[in-house]
């Protein structure tokens, strides 16, 4: 996360210099239209072929663009998760954080093919008590 007052290239050639530190195993990254050629150029520096993902022109209207859609049901996947819902954190590190326990919780429900709890599901209802039968 950046804040509003940063560009998408310094943002993007800070973001591509992690990356190629963190992961050197990365080659291909794609970017919205709003990465110029300064993040593009330092992607070829590091060895990141960076792609950037537009809109074709001619169609008017709603369109789905290619790749971009990862992004938003990953957006959508985060929002399942109150905390995430709503901007609550104060410091980045903690909505980093937070973002990481809920990826974390997708992908153990994917392993062990559970679902997310939305409200009374049969894993966290409360026990049923027997009845005893009256006399």
């Amino acid at each position: 996360m950046t804040a509003a007052s940063v560009s998408d290239n310094t943002g993007g050639i800070h973001l591509l210099s992690q990356i190629a530190t963190a992961s050197p195993s990365v080659t291909k990254a794609w970017a919205d239209a709003g990465y110029r050629t300064k993040a593009i150029d330092h992607g070829v520096h590091l060895g990141i072929d960076v792609e950037v993902v537009r809109k074709d022109p001619g169609i008017k209207g709603f369109e789905v663009i290619p790749r971009r859609w990862v992004v938003e049901r990953t957006f959508g996947w985060l929002a399942h998760h109150r905390r995430l819902a709503r901007d609550y954190a104060t410091h980045p590190r903690r909505s980093e954080a937070v973002i990481h326990i809920a990826m974390i919780d997708l992908i153990s429900r994917r392993l062990t093919h559970g679902s997310t709890p939305t409200g009374a599901t049969p894993d966290r209802r409360p026990p049923v008590r027997p009845r005893r039968a009256r006399q």
